[in-house]
């Protein structure tokens, strides 16, 4: 009797579920207008207060302020198949979804407060063990959100970026504190974005990809403000530098769209103080983006050398093929970028590729260079894992996340490559920060297991994590 009494409740609510599903007007932009938030439409966030709105189908949507349950998520994969059945087959349809999903999981524990369960879909089979020998150890590790870069000041404070790519996190850019937790940085006003603050794109986090501290303290954050890896938001596009002391924003410089397409994603950045510039990689058509940070011009070059475009070849992480949501191998241009101690050298490598290049940085701020004298500049340097991050450290080692491996490896400068670490909870290894001690961040990102190259389906079924490791002599 209890199972039929849920079983016709549940049949209701799914009832009451499609038919406001039938009558909402839509959220989302049309296709070329303001961009999406991948899954979360721009309309849909909701960030004020603290809470967070989920998009379960562009007509529906709920919102949050606790994690979202496993059974939910498993509904966000049938709910857009409704609206094409009548409604009472679509409501009963929905009330057996929820009705199996929901004993599904009577017995399953949702994980600890402020984190979000593994998704449904996860790969089966047990969550990945830490070899013996691995030198890696865990700085942080949270169920969400996905963070990719890492960032560490002088004095060791650490900062995590999460794209706004397939989730909305309530803290893009985040300082690290005890027992994982985030605090939003600078502050709560530049982590939140949503329709009342659209107007002002210069002045939020609307997808920031990476942050890097310079020799001098700083921080600086790179925004190429495209949520959910589609277009970017006119004006969004910006570097931002921080002064930790303070906590305070002190430079702006935003990008018009000869530097930053509307289908552009600027990746990752490299300071050189000696010469007042920035580099930048653009990984979405390929590219390296020079800025003049006293004077705040850019320009892109590069743009059609063999040096920042895809290979041809298919990725393959941990057994499984790089998909577009197109079902086709993923392309991702210029991504990891490192400069040499002495800012002579720019390094950078391209995601789907397995070949290291550096060019002086001299002929990048030559301006009065064609694209054909730039390009005879570019040193190919040889194969290599293919990467997402770089870094360089005073003897002039080149470490790479091998994506493939799940490992660290280092180029020494006579080419010989060395793996310092292999780990299997080292999942997508996406970005390096140096200290001066020797200290090795990295982040482990799980890109590959999140629904942009999984059909729309995420598979990540263990915390993403920050480690650490002492680089060996």
């Amino acid at each position: 009797m209890a199972i039929k009494a849920a079983f016709v409740i549940i049949v209701g609510v799914g009832q009451l579920a499609v038919q406001l599903a039938e009558s909402r007007p839509s959220l989302s932009a049309p296709e070329g207008n303001e961009p999406r938030f991948g899954r979360i439409s721009m309309a849909n966030q909701r960030n004020l207060a603290g809470s967070k709105t989920y998009s379960l189908h562009p007509r529906v949507s709920v919102a949050a302020t606790a994690p979202i349950h496993s059974t939910t998520r498993r509904l966000m994969h049938i709910l857009p198949s409704l609206p094409a059945l009548p409604i009472a087959r679509a409501s009963l349809v929905l009330g057996v979804a929820l009705l199996t999903l929901g004993c599904s999981n009577n017995n399953a524990p949702d994980s600890a407060a402020g984190t979000t369960p593994a998704d449904s879909t996860a790969v089966a089979g047990a969550a990945p063990v830490a070899p013996a020998n691995s030198p890696l150890q865990v700085v942080a590790e949270l169920r969400e959100p996905q963070f990719v870069g890492v960032a560490v000041t002088p004095d060791s404070r650490i900062f995590l970026v999460s794209p706004r790519w397939d989730y909305n996190p309530v803290n893009p850019i985040a300082e690290v504190g005890p027992n994982n937790t985030l605090k939003p940085y600078p502050d709560a006003s530049w982590c939140t974005w949503n329709d009342s603050v659209r107007n002002e794109p210069e002045k939020h986090w609307i997808c920031p990809q990476a942050a890097y501290v310079d020799r001098s303290g700083m921080l600086w954050v790179l925004d190429p403000a495209a949520p959910g890896l589609k277009y970017t938001v006119p004006g969004g596009p910006k570097l931002v530098k921080i002064d930790p002391k303070i906590n305070q924003v002190v430079q702006t410089i935003r990008f018009d769209q000869t530097v930053a397409p509307r289908k552009s994603y600027l990746n990752d950045v490299r300071i050189d103080l000696d010469n007042n510039y920035a580099y930048i990689t653009e990984s979405s058509q390929g590219g390296i983006v020079v800025v003049d940070l006293k004077t705040q011009k850019a320009r892109r070059v590069l743009t059609t050398h063999p040096s920042v475009k895809a290979e041809p070849i298919r990725l393959n992480v941990e057994g499984n093929p790089m998909l577009d949501p197109m079902g086709k191998p993923a392309k991702l241009h210029s991504d990891g970028i490192a400069l040499s101690v002495d800012n002579k050298h720019l390094y950078y490598h391209a995601v789907t590729g397995y070949t290291l290049y550096r060019i002086p940085t001299a002929a990048l701020r030559n301006a009065a260079l064609s694209e054909e004298q730039l390009g005879q500049q570019v040193e190919n340097l040889g194969k290599t894992p293919a990467c997402d991050g770089l870094e360089i450290d005073k003897a002039g080692n080149v470490y790479l996340t091998a994506i493939e491996q799940n490992a660290v490896v280092r180029r020494t400068p006579d080419g010989k490559l060395e793996e310092l670490a292999k780990d299997p909870r080292l999942q997508w290894p996406d970005t390096y920060a140096l200290t001066a001690d020797g200290t090795l961040y990295v982040t482990a990102s799980a890109i590959h297991k999140t629904p942009t190259w999984n059909k729309g389906v995420g598979k990540q079924n263990q915390p993403y994590r920050l480690f650490k490791m002492k680089l060996p002599q």
